[in-house]
C-alpha cells in the first residue's frame, strides 16, 4: 500500500468525550439531542409494549387476542397464505426448495472468506432461474402442473423482483451502449425506447400488458397474465437501468477509450474488458437503488389481479373473522420488504468497499 492510499490511524475516544464532541458540541446540538432523547424515551416504551410485551402470540382464533398489544396470532394463522398464496399445500415443498437454493446461493455472499462464494453467486444468477422455471410451474419431469393464477404471497413478490432484476440489467447495459453508439439508427432507437418507457408510469404499463396487449395479439396467441406482467416490468425497469449505466459510461475518462483503441481492441472487447468494468463499478449505488425500487414496485401487480405479499395481506384484513388487525398485517409486510431491501443494500456496500468504488477510474490501462 502506497503512502497516498494509507488511511490515518483511528483516534480512540472515551464515551463521554465522544458524546461531548458529537452530541453536545454546541448549545443547539445539546438542545436537539435532548429533544430527540425525549421523543425516544416517550415512544420506544409504548412501541415495545405493543410489539412484544403486551402482544398476543398464541391461540386459535381472533377471540384469543385480548391484550392491548399486537395480535401476532393473525400473522401465524395466515402465514402460509402470506408466503405461498393459493399454491397447493401438498406441492409447497417446491417453493421451499427454491427458498433454500436462494439462501444457499446468496447468503454466502455476505461471508467474506466463504469457500466457493463466487460460484454460488454465478449459480444464483444462471442455474437457479432455470431450476425455478421447471420446478415452480411443473408440467415436466412428472411434476404436477400448478397454474400461475395460484401463485401469490411472498413467493410471487420474489419471482417478480428476481426475474425483473436479472433481465433488466443486461437489457439496460445494451440500451446504454446503444444510446452512446456512433450509429444514428441504433442511437435513435435506443433513445426512443428509453424515453418512451421512462415517460409511462409502471401502473399504466401493467394495465396495458394485462388488458390491452391481448387485443393486439394474433388469434390463438396468448400469454399468461404473470408472463405479461414480467415482460412489462422488465422493459420498464431496463429503461431506468440504462440511464444509470450511461452515467457511469460518461464518467470514464476519454483516455481510457483511446488507450483501448491504441491496443487494437475491437468494440465489444473494449467495452467488455476496459470500459464496462470501470463504469459498473462506479454506479453500483445507482444500480442497487434501482433494484430496491423495483422490489418495492412489485406491489403494483395487485391492480391486475396478482396477489403478492401485500395483496394477500390486504385481502385477509377485510375478513370479518379478524377485526382490527390491519396494522399487524402492514407491519409484517413492511418487515418483509425491509429484510430483503436491507440485505441488498448491505451487499452493495460490501461490494463497493471490495472494489474501492469512487476512487481511481484509470486503473485498468496505464
Amino acid at each position: 500500500m502506497t503512502e497516498s492510499t494509507m488511511k490515518p490511524p483511528k483516534k480512540a475516544l472515551s464515551p463521554i468525550k465522544w458524546m461531548r464532541e458529537h452530541l453536545f458540541s454546541t448549545w443547539y446540538n445539546a438542545l436537539l439531542t435532548l429533544a430527540v432523547g425525549y421523543l425516544l424515551v416517550t415512544s420506544v416504551g409504548p412501541l415495545l409494549n405493543w410489539l412484544l410485551f403486551e402482544a398476543n402470540f398464541q391461540g386459535q382464533d381472533a377471540s384469543d387476542c385480548t391484550g392491548a398489544g399486537a395480535c401476532w396470532l393473525f400473522i401465524s394463522q395466515r402465514l402460509n397464505f402470506f408466503i405461498y398464496g393459493f399454491y397447493p399445500d401438498e406441492l409447497q415443498w417446491r417453493v421451499d426448495a427454491m427458498f433454500l437454493l436462494l439462501a444457499i446461493a446468496f447468503v454466502p455472499q455476505f461471508i467474506e472468506r466463504f469457500p466457493g462464494r463466487k460460484w454460488l453467486g454465478i449459480f444464483g444468477m444462471t442455474g437457479l432461474p432455470i431450476i425455478g422455471y421447471f420446478l415452480i410451474p411443473g408440467g415436466t419431469f412428472g411434476l404436477e402442473v400448478v397454474e400461475s393464477t395460484k401463485w401469490g404471497g411472498l413467493m410471487l413478490t420474489l419471482i417478480l423482483a428476481y426475474i425483473g432484476i436479472l433481465a433488466s440489467l443486461p437489457i439496460g447495459i445494451l440500451l446504454a451502449l446503444g444510446r452512446r453508439s456512433e450509429m444514428p439508427i441504433i442511437r435513435g432507437l435506443s433513445v426512443v425506447f428509453i424515453e418512451v418507457w421512462r415517460a409511462v408510469p409502471l401502473i399504466t404499463v401493467l394495465f396495458m400488458a394485462s388488458v390491452m396487449l391481448p387485443l393486439f395479439l394474433p388469434e390463438g396467441v396468448n400469454f399468461e397474465k404473470l408472463a405479461r406482467a414480467l415482460i412489462g416490468i422488465t422493459l420498464w425497469q431496463s429503461a431506468y437501468m440504462a440511464e444509470v449505466i450511461r452515467g457511469g459510461l460518461q464518467a470514464i475518462p476519454r483516455g481510457q477509450y483511446e488507450a483501448a483503441d491504441a491496443l487494437g481492441l475491437g468494440y465489444w472487447r473494449k467495452m467488455g474488458l476496459v470500459i464496462l468494468p470501470q463504469a459498473l463499478k462506479m454506479v453500483i449505488p445507482g444500480i442497487v437503488n434501482t433494484f430496491i425500487s423495483l422490489f418495492k414496485d412489485t406491489t403494483l401487480v395487485l391492480i391486475i389481479g396478482l396477489f403478492d405479499v401485500l395483496g394477500t395481506v390486504q385481502s385477509t384484513v377485510t375478513d370479518p373473522a379478524w377485526q382490527n388487525v390491519a396494522i399487524e398485517g402492514y407491519v409484517f409486510v413492511a418487515f418483509c420488504f425491509w429484510v430483503f431491501c436491507f440485505g441488498i443494500s448491505r451487499y452493495s456496500q460490501n461490494l463497493e468497499r471490495k472494489l474501492d468504488t469512487g476512487h481511481q477510474t484509470g486503473w485498468i490501462i496505464h
